[in-house]
């Protein structure tokens, strides 16, 4: 029998109405229950039931309670026999289902393309629509090879529909596709490509470029690091993008997943590829790039001119600071020097400086040192820092940013902004002039544009005459003002996708889908009652913590504290596992040492994950079995980062040509994320409870750093770690699985990292806590992640300084015990009047309209705003509930550590298997480093994964039945490596497989789950 479904379920849909009461008069006994059970199975599912398996077990009960048959009787009733066929004959008569015609076929396939050709690709989604259509229509799915030849088909003509569409718009911009060819059509004489060398983008027959192809190759070509050169680079590709002019509605209402798999067509073709198509998909598929290229370049350039920005002042620093240390000698005993001077110049007062100051300081020099001392104020060396910061600029970097004010548009929505953007407008009329001082006649917007500091520096009083502003650092001030307020998206950029208009982060329809995005974060539609359930909950925490805290050992919260009025010590260790270096060993004896290519190949045979990686293109003639092959071996040379050309070396006939062919068209971030959901997924469904434990609904993140080249402008110095890299930001559940992996530049947020990994994580997992470390909380995290509905379970380093706020004036002197710790009441009207923008808010994050990141980058800058401020009191309160909860209760603490060690083994398994290089990573192209993070996260997972089996067939065997202990049980973890060689030369054998007693997966039903909703 198949699972039950539950009572509602069960009543839902297997509840005879009185019509289909009535056609069960002339049946009896187990033909009666049988015919039931297909009458509304069908009427559940959309088809019949193949075989007893599938029919739930309370839903037979039901039925049978129904019909007055036993249960049991059903197992007489075959539903393969004639007398089966002649029902389900009998129930289309009464239904009006019927078996799928090639009239049928033909109509689903019409509806399939109307639904998606704008918008959808993915065939799991198309799918659950071809379903749902067909059970609106009472038609009978037909087999699972017909239900994939119908999806092709649809997908195949909705892309047709779609590039003709998008084809047509592009023919009506005179001229547009003939620049589209000038691309890709040379002169020089045809070309010949092989499977392998066809996708070398820019490669033609005698492996010259001609103009066309040179600027499509460096179109394509990713940024360097931040440089003069990277930002004359890029503004040169925007120009080049710009001259094709591609029309601005070219892809409206066309879906971002359709767009970005033409450029990843695109990407992946090279010039001579790209002739043989078409026109009109050739001329779509370079539009959808050069659409792509132009949004990113733009972004890239305001990357650069604020990280440009950013270095001359930072270099400006450093070069006063070692000019102040080279200059400076401290000078020790100051006040007994001056007093001998002041002696000596009373004693002798007709003196000279030689014969009466220099003996009694000790000579000329000591004296140098001293004016050199005192000249090393916080005035002079912000003084000097300027006149570096001002020289830098004008000799090196103005000629780069002017050119940058030319190819980008800024606007600001906000009024207070203006004199920016006046301030930038004037300064680019000026760009070529070689004046000292900006003209006379000009309105020169000072206020909000030069910085106090700055003033005295920018403006030149002369004896007579006005007051000139000098041209030069002028512009170096409006550049730091503009950097400011791009950082804070008070200016944004026309055309930039990350540094948008910020209003187009919220969702337009919210008006219109107020109710539904309020019952989707499941938060009451009134801001009263919300704040009086986070008020309530306040009271509770802080008073179970003020009565319990005279008996806790742990904690003490008095004024009297040195280092903050709250004293806590750690939990104490808990015991040592004894069995579980014994279980470990017992597994290597077992299936002995297995390579890391064995495991992958293990977990992607029995998850089928790596069907995820659909190629780019829509044909394909590569061997299932072959492409298999190759996408073990690359995932594994990515994921080990040892690289293409190493694992092409092993002996398994599969050369460094084709794989790069096939990584080219296959390997693709979103296929990757897809293949680690799979094998999530199945790990999670594969766990035995006895071993395991119930599932969890938590899960720990935190970052760790990679060493990466620096020649692009995403790596970046890190404090903390040191040296020159990048972040890997994991959410790792109790079982050592991780759910969600992404790629961050240094300086990202880690609350922002920690809230997409909840929100985009994709799994079945229900995630409703995450533990995090201390660099990944703040109030306004604590504030996000209450709206967003899960719980925010921070280890505070510094919690002896944590201030508790009260939940009203009326508890001035509710709470004695914590009365040194306690401090102002929150602002519950300011989250009340702000409170369905706080909801606006979190919808955006939710649904992805908004990152988290480009959210927080939004307030953390612009204190001031009201939402902002909201969304902090509502932090407050969720901390002081939090840290109230925290210090009362010892398991929550050793909870929220152990996830956070979790995290830590996680962290010491990317140094065993990403190996090559030194765990380097070598690619100066940010999308390179993505895929490398990606395979190694599907590495990982897959480790776990087989390691779980392993473990669950070792632990069923007698001998282990009762040797692990409780404390064994608690430290048990499927991500140990004593077992796996992850180096050597690759040996690749599809023959061979590990004697595991978990099945294989079935041949899943052709129709998804969610159908039958």
């Amino acid at each position: 029998m198949g699972r039950d479904l539950g009572l509602d379920g069960v009543v839902d849909h297997f509840t005879l109405g009185s019509d289909e009461a009535g056609w069960l008069r002339n049946k009896a006994g187990a033909t009666r229950l049988g015919f039931s059970v297909q009458l509304k199975f069908l009427t559940w599912r959309g088809r019949f039931p193949r075989a007893r398996h599938e029919l739930p077990a309370d839903a037979v009960e039901h039925l049978a309670k129904q019909t007055g048959v036993p249960a049991s009787e059903l197992a007489f009733y075959d539903f393969t026999s004639r007398a089966a066929k002649r029902h389900r004959s009998e129930i289309r008569d009464a239904t009006g289902w019927h078996e799928c015609s090639q009239t049928d076929t033909t109509k689903t396939v019409s509806h399939l393309v109307d639904a998606i050709w704008h918008d959808e690709r993915r065939d799991e989604q198309v799918r659950i629509e071809l379903y749902r259509f067909m059970r609106a229509e009472l038609i009978e799915p037909p087999t699972a090879d017909q239900i994939t030849a119908i999806l092709k088909s649809a997908l195949h003509q909705a892309d047709e529909r779609a590039v003709a569409e998008v084809a047509h718009r592009l023919a009506r911009v005179e001229g547009c596709p003939q620049r589209l060819d000038a691309l890709v059509f040379t002169d020089l004489p045809g070309d010949t490509t092989t499977e392998a060398e066809g996708e070398d983008a820019g490669d033609t027959a005698d492996g010259e470029e001609a103009d066309g192809e040179a600027v499509l190759s460096q179109i394509k070509a990713h940024p360097g690091n931040v440089s003069l050169n990277s930002l004359l680079e890029e503004i040169t590709k925007l120009k080049q993008v710009g001259a094709v002019d591609v029309p601005a509605d070219a892809f409206t209402g066309i879906g971002v997943r359709v767009v970005n798999a033409w450029r990843a067509r695109a990407s992946a073709s090279s010039p001579s590829h790209l002739r043989r198509f078409d026109a009109p998909v050739r001329h779509v598929l370079l539009a959808a790039l050069l659409f792509q290229r132009q949004r990113e370049i733009t972004d890239t350039l305001v990357e650069l001119l604020n990280s440009t920005v950013h270095r001359i002042n930072a270099r400006a620093e450093k070069k006063v600071t070692e000019a102040f240390v080279a200059e400076f000698t401290k000078v020790r005993g100051k006040a007994g020097l001056l007093g001998k001077i002041a002696a000596a110049s009373l004693g002798a007062p007709d003196g000279s400086v030689k014969e009466v100051i220099y003996p009694a300081a000790g000579g000329e020099k000591t004296l140098k040192d001293l004016v050199a001392e005192l000249k090393a104020t916080n005035a002079e060396f912000a003084r000097n820092k300027r006149e570096v910061f001002k020289s830098s600029y004008s000799n090196h970097y103005r000629s780069g940013l002017m050119k940058l004010l030319g190819v980008l548009e800024f606007h600001s929505s906000n009024h207070r902004h203006k004199p920016v953007i006046d301030a930038l407008k004037l300064i680019e009329r000026h760009k070529d002039s070689s004046t000292t001082y900006l003209p006379l006649g000009e309105t020169i917007p000072l206020d909000g544009v030069v910085r106090k500091d700055w003033m005295e520096f920018a403006i030149f009083t002369p004896d007579k005459g006005p007051k000139r502003v000098m041209r030069t650092v002028y512009e170096a001030c409006v550049f730091q003002a503009l950097r400011e307020r791009l950082r804070c998206k008070e200016i944004w950029v026309t055309g930039a996708d990350k540094w948008r208009n910020p209003d187009d982060d919220l969702p337009d329809d919210f008006e219109m889908r107020r109710a539904e995005y309020y019952e989707k974060l499941n938060k009451p539609r009134d801001g009263k009652v919300f704040t009086a359930q986070l008020q309530s909950e306040m009271r509770a925490e802080l008073g179970a913590l003020d009565t319990k805290l005279p008996k806790l050992p742990w904690v003490t919260i008095s004024g009297k504290n040195r280092n903050g009025a709250i004293k806590f010590t750690d939990p104490e260790p808990q015991k040592e596992p004894v069995n579980l270096r014994k279980l470990k060993k017992a597994i290597r004896k077992k299936w002995g040492t297995v390579a890391l290519i064995d495991i992958l190949k293990e977990a992607a045979l029995r998850t089928g994950m790596l069907k995820a990686l659909a190629p780019v293109g829509t044909r394909e003639s590569i061997d299932e079995a072959k492409l298999l092959e190759r996408l073990l071996l690359i995932a594994y040379a990515y994921g080990t980062n040892s690289g293409i050309s190493s694992v092409a070396a092993g002996p398994h006939g599969h050369s460094e040509e084709d794989l790069r062919y096939t990584a080219r068209r296959y390997l693709t971030a979103v296929g990757l994320k897809a293949a680690g959901v799979e094998i999530a997924n199945a790990t999670f469904a594969a766990r035995s409870e006895t071993v395991w434990g119930q599932g969890t609904t938590t899960v720990a993140s935190d970052s760790t750093h990679f060493k990466a080249w620096d020649r692009n402008i995403f790596t970046e110095w890190h404090s903390r770690y040191g040296g020159r890299g990048v972040l890997v930001y994991w959410h790792i559940e109790k079982g050592s699985m991780a759910i969600h992996s992404q790629l961050l530049n240094c300086t990202a947020s880690e609350v922002a990292a920690a809230i997409e990994g909840m929100m985009r994580h994709a799994t079945t997992m229900q995630a409703e806590g995450n533990y995090v470390d201390s660099h990944g909380q703040s109030e306004i995290g604590f504030g996000l992640t209450r709206l967003l509905g899960y719980d925010l379970l921070p280890r505070i380093k510094q919690i002896n300084k944590v201030k508790l706020y009260r939940p009203g004036r009326e508890d001035e002197d509710t709470y004695d015990n914590l009365a040194d710790a306690m401090t102002r009441p929150i602002r519950w009207d300011v989250i009340e009047n702000n409170y369905d923008q706080l909801i606006k808010y979190a919808t955006a994050i939710r649904v992805g309209t908004a990152s988290t990141e480009a959210i927080l980058r939004r307030f953390t800058r612009t204190a001031s705003h009201p939402v902002y401020q909201a969304m902090l009191e509502v932090g407050r309160a969720q901390k002081t509930i939090f840290v109230a909860r925290y210090l009362r209760d010892r398991d929550l603490q050793r909870e929220i550590q152990e996830g956070l060690n979790v995290v830590e083994g996680w962290n010491g398994a990317n140094d065993i298997i990403f190996f090559g290089k030194s765990g380097e990573l070598s690619s100066n192209r940010r999308d390179q480093q993505e895929l490398s993070v990606l395979a190694l996260h599907l590495l990982q997972t897959a480790l776990v994964f087989v390691n779980t089996l392993m473990i669950q067939d070792m632990l069923a065997d007698p001998e282990w039945a009762n040797l692990l202990t409780e404390e064994d049980k608690r430290a048990l973890t499927p991500l140990f490596w004593m077992h796996i060689q992850p180096y050597g030369e690759v040996r690749l054998n599809m023959g061979s497989r590990l004697q595991l007693a978990h099945p294989l997966p079935q041949d899943p039903a052709p129709e998804p789950e969610t159908a039958a909703a």
